[in-house]
């Protein structure tokens, strides 16, 4: 079950990665291509943790691809609300 449920965590992480790479093509914004990254290190981490069947709390050291993810969720959101070097003067 824990399997399964694994399974449809990923397909949901690259589902949305694959909508943010959308938008990203359309409108060329950093932040969506960061936010792909990041759906992307998600789903891998999930692939990781089924693989090497770490579902106990002795194996903490799987989860550094989503401490990656969140990591590049905060930079873009700072990289978005932070105004250029030209600008801020």
């Amino acid at each position: 079950m824990i399997d399964f449920l694994s399974g449809i965590d990923t397909t949901l992480y690259l589902i949305v990665g694959v909508c943010f790479l959308k938008f990203w093509r359309r409108t060329h914004d950093r932040l969506f291509a960061f936010f792909a990254l990041a759906f992307g290190l998600f789903a891998l981490n999930q692939i990781a943790t089924t693989a090497l069947n770490a579902f106990d709390d002795r194996t903490g050291y799987i989860y550094i691809l989503r401490i990656l993810g969140y990591g590049v969720i905060v930079y873009a959101i700072v990289d978005k609300n932070t105004p250029p070097a030209s600008k801020r003067n």
